[in-house]
């Protein structure tokens, strides 16, 4: 039998792991990119205080300032270029392009999860880290900016990126499914609008836009009469009558003159109606004065929301500088405790079909408009004769009368009999005259969109550059706004109320590649 070892007897035990450790280790050019992979692939409770320790520990001459909301990157003012490109780790997204955009492929976007950048603002240089962990159940973001010297500058940097990204260039707030996102499309669909292009009776136009500008202009009168600075007005009537149109200039007017416009879509939200009803009039109150544009308000506002919505319009919380602009097509629809009560909506203008002399104006409108059109002869007998023929027609009607005539005579191929304006334009009136006696009271034409449609091509876009992103010195986007709502625009808005890692937060890829492609530039995000 083989001799027992004593238990006691001591012995050493020799291994090769931290060797093996070492010698399968690649050293990162970047200080923080292995104790940051280290730490993000094991457990731990808060990385946001791992990363500032870190930080000051790997840079002990600078200040750390940790933040989540304020893009950085997007910040036009400032100059980023990365540290150490091989460090950074991103995931890759392919967006298909817009045909009309001229380019039949697409584009690569990459989705920042860890990097580092050298930032240049004002007469300072910063260190930038970009960091998106998940934490809980969603991934977040988190950025640390460092400057070699006190907190101060990289606070003032923060602020200035932040006020930037809150700001709107070229955009309309617009409130959606929960959120407030800035339209670049919108804005650019209401600069088209023009005061002379909306025909209606001088009379009316001047006292509607009275009652908008001169409310802005207001604010001493009404705090000498002491009374609320706010105001409500409803335009109603039915469809294709100029509601829309009219809608789009006080836009354009109330965004040239620095009034904000707020255009809510829907009231439905993940928080519920109320709920989104608070955040729209938070964020109205946040920018007053400004204007709240309710398309559609007998669809807003229901008998659930009706109590919550008239509290918010005139409870105990102030209005000052609010204008409230609301549109219905049917106004016996919305509560006479909305409507008639003058605290609430004081003035209402109807957008009714329009009558003799507002066919007669438009129609001369029409006539301008193709005066120096060689191929058209249109007299002042044919005018008459069009304003006579077209009785109870709306404006919608009226502009389907020209535009399809002009279709139609766009498509005379050389050699066809082509007919004259007259007999076309006639033909029209009788054809739309047969559709209007067969549709119910109220309904509105289903053609003017696409008659419009079919005589405006599309702009060739491509390779024009978004004039918003000239002169940017920006490549990659970061921040919270990574997990932007559908929607949002590029330096999107945060989410307000919103907690890091909200399920509902989704990110608009499209946005950024459209513009990664008319800018000529790659995007992080």
């Amino acid at each position: 039998m083989a001799p027992q070892r004593d238990s006691d007897e001591p012995y050493i035990v020799i291994t090769c792991e931290e060797a093996f450790a070492q010698e399968g280790r690649t050293a990162s050019g970047d200080p923080l990119a292995d104790p940051w992979a280290e730490r993000a692939s094991s457990t731990w409770v808060d990385p946001r205080t791992f990363g500032t320790r870190k930080l000051k520990e790997l840079y002990p001459n600078h200040s750390v300032v940790a933040f989540a909301n304020a893009d950085v990157l997007s910040f036009p003012a400032a100059y980023v270029q990365p540290i150490h490109a091989p460090d950074m780790v991103s995931t890759v997204y392919f967006m298909p392009l817009a045909r009309q955009m001229g380019r039949s492929t697409g584009m690569l976007l990459n989705s920042l999860r860890f990097g580092s950048f050298k930032v240049a603002w004002d007469k300072y240089d910063f260190i930038l880290y970009v960091v998106k962990f998940l934490y809980g159940t969603f991934d977040n973001t988190e950025m640390y900016l460092l400057h070699e010297g006190p907190e101060e500058p990289s606070r003032a940097l923060v602020m200035a990126s932040g006020v930037w990204q809150n700001d709107l260039h070229e955009e309309i707030y617009v409130f959606d499914s929960g959120y407030w996102d800035k339209n670049h499309k919108l804005w650019v669909e209401v600069q088209k609008a023009d005061w002379n292009d909306v025909i209606l009776k001088d009379e009316f136009k001047v006292n509607l836009k009275k009652d908008v500008f001169g409310f802005f202009d207001s604010e001493n009168m009404y705090k000498k009469l002491a009374i609320p600075w706010k105001r409500g007005i409803i335009m109603y009537g039915p469809p294709g009558n100029g509601k829309t149109i009219s809608m789009k200039a006080i836009m354009k007017g109330c965004d040239a003159k620095g009034f904000y416009p707020l255009y809510v879509k829907s009231f439905r939200s993940w928080k519920g109606e109320e709920g989104a009803m608070v955040d729209v009039f938070e964020k109205a109150r946040q920018l007053a004065p400004c204007v709240l544009i309710l398309e559609d308000l007998d669809s807003l506002i229901n008998d659930n929301n009706r109590s919550f919505f008239l509290n918010q319009l005139d409870g105990i919380e102030s209005n000052d500088g609010l204008l409230v602009i609301g549109t219905t097509n049917h106004l016996d629809h919305i509560d006479p405790a909305l409507s008639n009560r003058p605290s609430r909506f004081d003035r209402k203008y109807e957008f009714d079909d329009p009558d003799e002399e507002e066919r007669k104006l438009y129609v001369q409108y029409w006539q301008g408009k193709l005066k120096n059109n060689k191929d058209i002869s249109f007299p002042d007998s044919l005018a008459n004769e069009i304003v006579d023929s077209t009785a109870k027609f709306s404006f919608a009607y009226l502009k389907e009368v020209f535009v399809s005539t002009l279709v139609l005579m766009a498509g005379f191929e050389e050699g066809d009999d082509k007919r004259d304006f007259a007999d076309v334009i006639k033909g029209q009136i009788k054809a739309l005259r047969k559709q209007l006696s067969a549709e119910p009271a109220g309904h509105t034409l289903h053609t003017t969109q696409r008659g419009v449609r079919a005589a405006v091509s599309p702009p060739d876009r491509s390779g024009q550059p978004d004039s918003r992103l000239a002169n940017q010195g920006r490549i990659w986007e970061a921040g919270e706004t990574f997990d932007r709502p559908r929607g949002s625009m590029l330096g999107g808005l945060p989410v307000p109320g919103m907690s890091r890692g909200n399920p509902d937060r989704r990110i608009d890829l499209r946005a950024i590649a459209v513009a990664a492609a008319n800018s000529g530039r790659s995007y992080m995000f």
